[in-house]
């Protein structure tokens, strides 16, 4: 018996420290993914780090299948939705009008936000994992627009200092505004004078970045999305000092670092184009009409597999993506797949709003729920500027509200039980009172 006792204990130590390793590889891929390493840390270009971590965070969860608090069959339907999209985007490559061979390979770097986002479902099984994934996303976004700044201040808008998802400034502010909840919550749950004016300069610096970008999309999404946080953070939270910083901050920030984003805004008028920036903003304007004309085109013409994952520079005859991420799904992975991306985003909104009816969630969590809310918000808005259908922050941002759903959900059985002992309780003193005694039914509080 002490054999097989001690069989057990060292099976269990065995498979813990299985889950431990796959979530370390999981936060190095995060690691990798979002603060990009081999663009500003020299010799790092030469080894696949995104590679190697995701294999063997997948490998670590491979091993330790049928033994994770998860299973695959409590994967929930936000999972089935991403994965039957991108099944439709692989037949919609191969069918590909347009560029077969590229929209493949195209589809195939895609699909890999699906192994990340199983992985995050089935390892990310705490409130304390959920916030070290997110302090991760947070912290490498602060990194990089700090590195950003200080290799590319001279340059314009921040274009191509950094490499991959950054190499956009369209897209790096996109990955800045995103982030920006995240980092504001850290500061509201944060402890001590020193760990909160470390956030807020670092929300500085992620502001500055963004407005440093000139990216009108970034700007727009930055608003709406600081708006839902201020609502959370400012106004329901009670915390009125949040909204007068971020209009005293913003404002600075606008004058000092706003010049570019300002005259690119006006440049839409076409109207007093006196210098080659506004030149450039109003030809952009312009250039984004006609390629979501020709989106619409493309979706007439190709309504139920599109024309492929990437394929649209090619279709649209000026080689330029279409600004708006809702025509850029549909016109290259069709109609099906465009539901089904609506379905996995609002199956995100529907996980928060079943966490935000919640009455027993403690202060910090309820700090991270409004985080999570004010980026998806933001995404959702900011969709509709930018082509941001294939980067992988949007799709991070849902699998935490499917982790940290299914964590809290675990723990309602150990509610139910008082409440179940309670009811019947209850139930007694009714059928006590109902057989007609006079001894008075005690009221249970």
């Amino acid at each position: 018996m002490a054999t097989a006792a001690q069989s057990t204990g060292v099976g269990h130590v065995s498979r813990r420290n299985t889950l431990s390793g796959a979530f370390f590889w999981l936060s190095a891929f995060y690691f990798v993914y979002c603060a990009r390493p081999e663009d500003w840390i020299p010799g790092l270009a030469y080894i696949p780090l995104a590679k190697i971590s995701g294999l063997v965070a997948l490998v670590g969860l491979l091993t330790s299948l049928g033994r994770t608090e998860r299973r695959l069959r409590d994967l929930p339907k936000e999972a089935v939705y991403l994965l039957v999209m991108i099944g439709i985007l692989f037949v919609s490559a191969v069918l590909s009008p347009v560029w077969r061979g590229g929209a493949l390979s195209r589809t195939i770097d895609f699909s890999k936000v699906y192994v990340a986002w199983l992985l995050t479902f089935m390892l990310v099984t705490s409130i304390t994992r959920l916030r070290r994934i997110i302090f991760i996303q947070t912290i490498s976004v602060v990194m990089i627009t700090a590195v950003s700044i200080v290799k590319g201040h001279s340059r314009p808008r921040l274009e191509g200092v950094i490499g991959g998802i950054y190499s956009n400034p369209n897209d790096l502010a996109f990955a800045v505004v995103l982030s920006l909840p995240f980092a504001l919550a850290f500061l509201v749950a944060a402890k001590g004078l020193f760990r909160k004016a470390a956030w807020a300069c670092s929300m500085l610096v992620m502001a500055a970045a963004l407005f440093m970008t000139a990216s009108r999309a970034g700007f727009i999404t930055l608003v709406i999305s600081g708006a839902v946080c201020l609502w959370h953070f400012g106004l329901r939270g009670k915390r009125l000092y949040l909204i007068a910083a971020t209009g005293f901050f913003g404002t600075v920030l606008l004058f000092t670092a706003g010049q570019k984003l300002k005259d690119r805004f006006l440049a839409m008028s076409g109207e007093d184009l006196n210098s080659q920036v506004e030149t450039s903003a109003y030809g952009s304007y312009e250039a984004r009409q006609f390629l979501m004309r020709r989106a619409v085109q493309g979706i007439l013409h190709y309504p139920v597999l599109g024309i492929g994952v990437r394929n649209f520079q090619t279709y649209s005859t000026i080689w330029r993506d279409v600004h708006m991420t809702y025509l850029q799904v549909a016109v290259e992975g069709g109609i099906a797949a465009l539901v089904l991306y609506l379905m996995f985003f609002w199956r995100g909104f529907s996980n928060l709003r079943k966490l935000r009816r919640r009455r027993d969630l403690d202060t910090e969590t309820k700090v991270f729920v409004g985080a999570l809310h004010s980026s998806l918000v933001g995404f959702v808005v900011g969709a509709c500027f930018a082509p941001e259908a294939y980067q992988f922050f949007p799709y991070f941002t849902v699998a935490y509200t499917s982790a940290l759903a299914a964590t809290l959900q675990k723990s309602e059985p150990a509610l139910a039980a008082p409440l179940a002992t309670i009811s019947s309780e209850h139930s007694s003193a009714e059928v006590y009172a109902s057989n007609g005694r006079s001894t008075p039914v005690t009221v249970l509080h």
